[in-house]
Formats: structure tokens, C-alpha cells, sequence
């Protein structure tokens, strides 16, 4: 009895440290789990097949603008041949690509004859030898790297595929929800089904902006978020909101909540397709976008209590309201006494979550009165099926 207690130890721990090291693996629970116990991260992806969503596939279309000796008029773009040296060297190494070690000088042409041996496999992964970008806010953001062409074109296309999950009546106007800086958990699926429901019913669509990344606490969350594009999610979030408007839904809002309220209120601004927003706690930042620019209706949602400064707390909350004032778009942006980051969120799980973060539990009248306002604003400027 003593050996097996031992065998079944040691077989615990051993259990426990692949565990740990496994832990990025959305196949693998943390070490503070039992063997034996599902993995949470699985749980959090896993409600599909109870929820009745329909996952679909969006494909979204981005110009792409070839660099190398093709003259750009759009600020702030410059040509590849005018970048010192080092931006030029960041640029290979976000390529994947190994970065040439000659300086470079103003004007200076950029071939496989200029001195470096690009077209050498042994020290490039390919034979870089012009760069894109895709948006033009993106300065020198490396799309891709690419083999030699003599004349490369100045406009392409480049196509992204991402998931997305549906709910709701079909023709009835749609609503994109974004998800928090946690991915597409079960929070947000909930809050996609309850606003499908609401009024005479909406088409809900999640985009899953993380790519199937479910974050399990905090410090993963942020390390998410951070390493987001917030450009290319705004891009997605157009797609979304394009596949609703194609496929039955007249009119389309979008919504989010942290993260995806901080997104939501940019698509606001730079999503023309969008007919209202409403936004839970988070404001873009002013690279991103600027809300004194807005051009469709936004209605904001704040706790008293919120503690992410700049982000979503009350200073924040009032600057937005400033900002909206000046777009002269339909506004509302609503403070709720005694609540603070996240008070949408009343699932089990989600209070549990939040007791672990420091934050306020549930309120159900502020709850209750903000699910009137959304209904309300939807309702307004969407109608209802």
C-alpha cells in the first residue's frame, strides 16, 4: 500500500511539472490542477456544442503597398531605399529575414546587386527583397517578405481568414460583439446569446480577434491584448459587420466590453458601415482613434469604481463624453454608482474571476439598467426583426 501512495506521488508531480510546462497549450491545464481535472482553458473554448452558435469563416480583403522603388505620395511612407540602416535592419528581423550589414546611402537602390548576397539560402529564410505594408498607419510594418521581382507592383491584395461565431434570428439586424481582453470565453458567448434575444431579436456575431487564443488569467490576458493588432481587429471587425449586411442583417451595430469596448468605439469611428455602437468600459487609445471623429451614434457604459486609469475610469469616461460632443453624433455615456471594471459580467465563473481581480460582485440594478440602455439604443437606430 505504502509503494503504490508513493507510485501514485511521484506520478502526481511528474503530472504536475509537464503540466506547468506545457501550460501555453490550450491542450493542457496549469500545475495548480489535478491530473485528473479538465483543463479550464478547454472548458472556456468548449461551449459550442451546447450554445447555439454556427462558426463561420470571414475573409477579409487588405491593400497591400509594395515599398521598394515604387514612390508612395501618402505620408508617412517613405521609400525602402531612404531607411537608415537600423530601421532597415528591424525591418529583416520582423521579416524573418537576416538584415543587411552595409550602411545604406539616401536614394540608394535595393536589389540582390547592392552588395549583399540576398538570394544566398543559407542566410536568408527567403530572398527578401522588397517589403509591404498593409495599412497605411502602420509605418514600415513588414507584411511579408518576398523573392526577387525586377518590377514589383505598387497595389496588391493580401486575404485573412478568421473564425467567427453566429447566433440569432436570420434577416434581423445584426450586432458585432467583441470579446474582452480574455478571447472568446464563455462570457462572451453568453452576453452574444442574451443580445440576440433581446427586443424582437438580433443576429449576434462574435469575431474571434485572438485567433483561438483563450487567456486563463491575468497576466496572460495582458500579455494578449498587448500583442494585439488593433488595426487588423479593426479591419475584422469591418468584415464582421460586411458579412452581417451581406447575409440578411439591414442594419448593423457593434458592441464590446473592455477590450472590445475600446474597439467598438473605433469602429465607430473608422468603420463607415457602422449603423450604432455601444461600448462597455474601454476607450481607444488616441492612436487608434480619435471619437471627435465619430460618425455613428455611441452609447458608453462606465463603473464609478473602475480602476484602469486612462482606459476606463471615470477621467476616461468624462474625456470620451467630451470628445462625442464635438463629433455632434447621437451620444450617451452613463455612469454607474457603485460599480466597477466588468460589472456586465454575473456568471459564476466571471465572479469568481472578478473576486480574484479585486473588483465589486455582481449588481444587478445597474445590470438590469444598462441591458434597458442597450436595448434601447439598438433599438433606435438598428429597429428590430
Amino acid at each position: 500500500i505504502r509503494l503504490m501512495a508513493t507510485a501514485q506521488l511521484l506520478l502526481r508531480r511528474a503530472s504536475s511539472a509537464f503540466i506547468s510546462s506545457t501550460s501555453r497549450s490550450p491542450l493542457f491545464t496549469r500545475s495548480r490542477c489535478s491530473p485528473l481535472q479538465p483543463s479550464p482553458r478547454a472548458a472556456a473554448m468548449a461551449s459550442d456544442a451546447a450554445a447555439p452558435f454556427q462558426k463561420i469563416q470571414i475573409q477579409r480583403e487588405d491593400t497591400v503597398r509594395h515599398l521598394l522603388s515604387v514612390p508612395l505620395p501618402s505620408p508617412p511612407l517613405r521609400l525602402l531605399s531612404q531607411l537608415e540602416p537600423v530601421g532597415l535592419q528591424g525591418l529583416f528581423k520582423m521579416s524573418g529575414a537576416k538584415s543587411r550589414l552595409i550602411p545604406i546611402t539616401p536614394g540608394e537602390a535595393f536589389s540582390k546587386f547592392s552588395g549583399t548576397p540576398m538570394n544566398d539560402p543559407r542566410l536568408y529564410h527567403s530572398a527578401p527583397q522588397y517589403a509591404t505594408i498593409t495599412r497605411p498607419d502602420i509605418t514600415f510594418a513588414v507584411h511579408k517578405a518576398s523573392h526577387f521581382m525586377h518590377q514589383p507592383t505598387g497595389l496588391d491584395s493580401a486575404k485573412r481568414t478568421f473564425d467567427a461565431y453566429v447566433v440569432g434570428k436570420e434577416n434581423a439586424p445584426g450586432i458585432v460583439v467583441l470579446q474582452e481582453w480574455w478571447g472568446v470565453d464563455y462570457e462572451i458567448k453568453n452576453h452574444a446569446i442574451h443580445i440576440s434575444q433581446l427586443g424582437g431579436g438580433y443576429r449576434a456575431l462574435i469575431p474571434d480577434l485572438y485567433r483561438g487564443k483563450v487567456a486563463l488569467d491575468v497576466a496572460e490576458a495582458q500579455h494578449l491584448m498587448e500583442g494585439l493588432d488593433w488595426q487588423g481587429a479593426v479591419k475584422d471587425i469591418q468584415a464582421s459587420v460586411n458579412w452581417l449586411k451581406s447575409n440578411g442583417s439591414p442594419k448593423v451595430g457593434v458592441t464590446g466590453y473592455c477590450m472590445g469596448g475600446a474597439l467598438s468605439i473605433a469602429s465607430g469611428v473608422l468603420v463607415p458601415e457602422v449603423d450604432a455602437v455601444v461600448a462597455f468600459y474601454g476607450t481607444p487609445s488616441s492612436e487608434l482613434a480619435d471619437p471627435s471623429k465619430a460618425k455613428a451614434p455611441i452609447q458608453a457604459h462606465f463603473g464609478e469604481h473602475d480602476s484602469f486609469v486612462g482606459f476606463s475610469d471615470v477621467t476616461a469616461a468624462k474625456s470620451l463624453e467630451e470628445k462625442l460632443k464635438s463629433s455632434e453624433v447621437p451620444h450617451e455615456v452613463h455612469i454607474y454608482p457603485g460599480c466597477s471594471h466588468a460589472f456586465m459580467n454575473t456568471s459564476p465563473e466571471a465572479l469568481k474571476r472578478k473576486k480574484g481581480m479585486g473588483l465589486t460582485d455582481e449588481n444587478k440594478e445597474a445590470v438590469d439598467l444598462a441591458w434597458s440602455r442597450f436595448s434601447a439604443w439598438m433599438g433606435r437606430f438598428l429597429g428590430s426583426a
